[in-house]
């Protein structure tokens, strides 16, 4: 099969990219290698992959050709009040319609990459799919609005889209400003971490290679217009997390705590109840299994860096 991955760059979209390279598919990556953290940083993610330079929200896109599009591409955080705004409603909003519109046109099936983000305070733990979304950011707020997006052009233009809620994605590459590598980083320069609000907001933390078997799936089963919760099994707050890095890395973390951020959920758990059932995916990562494989990884990038080739 012949794949575009947009986003192909970045941590999700990258161990995306591999994987369906590895299987045999040609992949085209798209990244247009924003500088929301070091762009060298995704250089480094795409260098065994076939990445094209170009901006979703302005770039001319032609799908002819391809058999499914990940899109994974858009900014991400839930820090999107303020200046910042339009950034969000530019590379989510704007150029998730532009690939909705140019692969009704090319008839190619999407598998969009949303969030749990968009459930905001849920109103009931583990969350399913038919809660109402009530997104308390406006990164949230504008990844609702493309699914909203995906399933107007399927009504109207026969779009053959599929949505997934990613849940806390974490693993090897994860982005720099998220906590995990900030945990990983205070720990191996032996540095402070500054933990935002008290360490007890919890969340489904899923391990990237089992968002990879999820979406592969959902591209190759799932029925158009279908919408899936994607998270892990366990769920855990950030202070019973910070224990188990501690476990995992062998060292004590210098501790520090800070005001919460503005838009960061309380709580996140996924009811995959629908996944399981209508596509078989459940996730095969427990969250020692995983950080695991990230510190390994992490130590291994913090040592080459130290002593490079």
């Amino acid at each position: 099969m012949k794949y575009v991955v947009t986003g192909a760059a970045g941590f999700i979209g990258s161990h995306l990219a591999e994987s369906l390279q590895e299987a045999g598919h040609a992949v085209v990556g798209i990244d247009s290698f924003t500088d929301y953290y070091d762009p060298a940083l995704k250089e480094r993610n795409a260098r065994v992959l076939n990445v094209r330079r170009l901006d979703l929200a302005e770039d001319e896109l032609d799908f002819a050709g391809v058999d499914g599009i990940f899109h994974l591409a858009g900014q991400p955080g839930v820090r999107s009040f303020g200046d910042v705004f339009p950034l969000y409603v530019r590379r989510n909003v704007l150029a998730s319609q532009r690939v909705f519109e140019a692969a009704a046109a090319a008839g190619t099936r999407v598998v969009f990459a949303s969030t749990s983000t968009i459930y905001g305070e849920a109103e009931r733990y583990p969350t399913p799919e038919e809660t109402q979304p009530l997104p308390i950011s406006p990164y949230g707020i504008t990844k609702l609005t493309c699914e909203h997006l995906a399933r107007a052009y399927g009504r109207s233009f026969e779009l053959d889209a599929v949505v997934l809620r990613y849940f806390s994605v974490y693993g090897p590459r994860q982005r720099p400003d998220m906590s995990f590598p900030r945990v990983f980083d205070a720990l191996l320069g032996g540095v402070p971490f500054t933990l935002f609000g008290d360490g007890e907001q919890s969340r489904s933390f899923t391990f990237v290679a089992d968002v990879v078997d999820a979406s592969i799936l959902a591209m190759e089963r799932a029925a158009a217009g279908s919408t899936f919760n994607v998270g892990g099994g366990e769920e855990a707050t950030m202070n019973e997390t910070i224990a188990l890095l501690e476990r995992v890395a062998g060292r004590r973390l210098d501790l520090r705590r800070g005001e919460a951020v503005a838009g960061d959920q309380r709580r996140n758990k996924a009811d995959t109840t629908r996944i399981l059932d209508e596509l078989g995916w459940a996730p095969k990562t427990s969250l020692e299994q995983g950080l695991r494989a990230q510190w390994d990884w992490a130590s291994r990038e913090a040592a080459e860096i130290e002593s490079p080739a």
